[in-house]
């Protein structure tokens, strides 16, 4: 029997959680456990992400992206902090200011920039515009990088040492945003500890639900001075789930053989395949290097109801001005495969 065409295009949180995840949560669920985090699968998370990443760590489980980063930064700003970003960042744009919401008042200042990657330049312009001894502005105190951004792109790891030199220049802590991390280690074939703490990140969020879990991030502190009382804050916050150890058996189960990685490879595979077949269409313009799993390409609007009509789901996006037609983002997964991709560029063709 043929498998039917996924034509699901439209996030990598649509699809299902992978099956070795699976399989890790009935392993967890087969008896009782201390709960809190007092249960094994969680007292091993600081040894195995500390080996994976070459250096020690504290890990924090949590269910959601927009909770890693807001109780992140919240452990880097105090209310009357300024946490730097690119304008493009999922913290500004698509987390209804859980991050002001959850560090009491802290203010996101924006940094525009072409394709999501902020430049050394226009991060120096920002911090000259905040002066430390200025009472009438926010102090800065944390820089947010996204790795993979929001536009698909990818910071090498030199472009982020750079970026964290300026900032620990006016003593900034650094976090990384890292729910695409995956997929942008894939792409920069460096180690986890190249893409971050070695770049000078403090603190990651490391996303695990776009990669192939169920619902699982961690905020991972490099440095333990950031971590103190951390554990209060989340709990203040909600978000110490009583049966931590699923959460934790997810995050487990991701990073053992590498599973994290190599599903992000598949991912990043099938975008790359998808691009180039965009690129040879006739009436596409793509607009950013397809460098990890996220593709925006600009295509008549009679070619995007066609691939609707046919099924295909993916989600429009911001139009420049004056361009004909419309920008869509399509997104692969671990789940994606070779037929999909064919199948939604065939179908394209027939316009």
């Amino acid at each position: 029997m043929v498998e039917q065409i996924r034509k699901n295009f439209s996030s990598d949180n649509v699809v299902p959680a992978c099956p070795a995840v699976m399989s890790a949560l009935a392993a967890a669920n087969a008896d009782a456990a201390p709960a809190y985090g007092g249960d094994a699968w969680t007292a091993r998370l600081d040894d195995v992400v500390a080996d994976i990443f070459e250096h020690p760590v504290k890990v924090f489980p949590v269910a959601t992206g927009t909770a890693a980063n807001a109780l992140a930064l919240a452990a880097l700003a105090p209310p009357y902090a300024a946490i730097l970003c690119d304008e493009s960042a999922h913290i500004a744009q698509s987390e209804c200011a859980a991050p002001d919401f959850f560090t009491g008042g802290a203010r996101l200042v924006t940094i525009p920039s072409e394709d999501g990657r902020m430049t050394p330049e226009a991060l120096s312009y920002k911090l000259g515009r905040l002066p430390a001894d200025d009472v009438h502005n926010p102090l800065p105190t944390a820089l947010s990088l996204t790795q993979a951004t929001e536009w698909g792109t990818v910071y090498p790891p030199a472009h982020i040492a750079e970026l964290t030199a300026r900032a620990r220049s006016r003593n900034l802590a650094v976090h990384m945003d890292g729910a695409r991390l995956a997929n942008a280690i894939a792409h920069l074939g460096c180690s986890p500890a190249e893409a971050t703490w070695k770049a000078g990140i403090d603190v990651l969020s490391l996303g695990m639900t776009k990669n192939g879990a169920m619902a699982a991030e961690a905020v991972v502190f490099f440095n333990p001075a950031h971590a103190e009382q951390f554990a209060r804050r989340r709990k203040r916050s909600g978000h110490d789930w009583s049966k931590q150890r699923f959460l934790s058996a997810q995050i487990l189960a991701c990073l053992e053989d590498d599973l994290w990685l190599n599903n992000a490879r598949h991912a990043n595979a099938m975008a790359q395949r998808l691009a180039g077949g965009l690129f040879r269409h006739p009436g596409s313009r793509m607009l950013y290097e397809t460098q990890a799993n996220e593709i925006f390409v600009l295509l008549p609007d009679r070619a995007i109801a066609h691939l609707r009509a046919a099924g295909f789901a993916f989600h429009d996006w911001d139009t420049p001005e004056g361009v004909d037609g419309t920008v869509i983002r399509l997104v692969t997964s671990y789940y994606t495969r070779i037929e999909d991709v064919d199948a939604l560029l065939e179908t394209l063709s027939e316009i």
